[in-house]
Formats: structure tokens, C-alpha cells, sequence
């Protein structure tokens, strides 16, 4: 390795001290013990990547998620859109959704109308912290009881594991209606 190398490194480690201590201190009003016992394994440039998350965290607006949209995302009542227009926008909010890293899980069990009614009814007036961190998405599990899970989602182990611990009679395994390929 040649002092120019040796150099740059020097200068690399610095830098991430540097912004190590600048996080650390714009973490000091939100800390407690979770910080310090979660990071001390942590090479210097994961924990820098976390402080950053968390400090992200911290400082995001808790706003409904219509609100993420400029301008907010209003939908039709479920009851008064057609079949044509359900369609195409539901496949249009479901882009929308995704372009603020908003996944929807477990959905081939839903109709298109029953989606869109989980999207109108719950995801869009829910508030979340609009937290915008590379790589990172809020998932939203559009099943509202274990037996749908068990019936379309969990696999064979999953299925195994729940009767084991549970002791309890498994609703059958079924194939959901509505295969859909949604952005992940």
C-alpha cells in the first residue's frame, strides 16, 4: 500500500467520525439506551447509515398517506366507480402508492373492488411517518385474519409451524382468485 492509500483511508475514517459525531448529535433530543446497545457491533458505516434512518425517522411528519400526494390522493367512493374505471384505477394507485415505497402484500385473495376498498377505506386515511430512506418501504399485508394468511399465503412449513404451536385444526390451503403482479 502506497502513502497516498494510507492517506485517503486516513481521510475516509475521518470523515465517517466526523459524520458520526454530526448524527450522534442530531440524535441527542430522541436518544435512549436502544441507540447505544443496537450500534456497538456496527462497522462504522452501517451505524452511520442507521443513525441517519433513525434521525429520518424522527424528524418525518406522521400525515395520512392521501396527504403524501401533491396534490393529496382522492379516490371515488368504492360504490360509485365502474367495473371499467375500477380497473384502471386501481392499477394507477397502486403506482402511486408505490412511487412513495408503499407495497402492497397478500392481495390475490381480494377482488379488484375489495382492494380498492382496503386502499379507500384503510391504507389512504392511515397516518405513517413519510419517511423517505432509500431501499426502505412501508408493506401493508392486505389480510385482516390469520386464516386468510393460512388459507392463501403461509407455505407448507409456515402451515406446519402454526399447527405445532397452536394445536388448532388448519383451514385448507387454496390458491387465491386474483394472481396479480403488483411492483414490489
Amino acid at each position: 500500500m502506497d502513502m497516498r492509500e494510507t492517506r485517503r483511508q486516513t481521510f475516509d475514517e475521518v470523515d465517517l467520525l466526523l459524520a458520526n459525531a454530526r448524527l450522534r448529535d442530531e440524535l441527542e433530543p430522541y436518544r435512549d439506551e436502544s441507540i447505544d446497545h443496537s450500534i456497538n457491533r456496527m462497522p462504522l458505516h452501517a451505524e452511520n447509515e442507521y443513525l441517519a434512518s433513525m434521525l429520518a425517522w424522527e424528524r418525518a411528519p406522521a400525515l395520512p398517506i392521501a396527504e403524501w400526494f401533491d396534490p393529496p390522493l382522492a379516490l371515488g367512493s368504492p360504490d360509485s366507480i365502474s367495473e371499467r374505471e375500477l380497473a384502471v384505477t386501481l392499477y394507477e394507485t397502486i403506482e402511486r402508492l408505490h412511487s412513495k415505497n408503499i407495497v402492497l402484500r397478500c392481495t390475490d385473495h381480494l377482488s379488484d373492488r375489495d382492494l380498492y376498498m382496503i386502499i379507500y377505506r384503510d391504507i389512504l386515511p392511515c397516518c405513517e411517518k413519510m419517511v423517505d430512506v432509500p431501499g426502505k418501504a412501508i408493506e401493508w399485508m392486505c389480510v385482516e385474519d390469520t386464516d386468510t394468511w393460512l388459507r392463501f399465503y403461509a407455505s407448507a412449513v409456515e402451515r406446519r409451524r402454526y399447527q405445532e404451536e397452536r394445536g388448532v385444526p388448519l383451514p385448507p390451503a387454496e390458491t387465491p382468485m386474483y394472481p396479480r403482479h403488483l411492483p414490489e
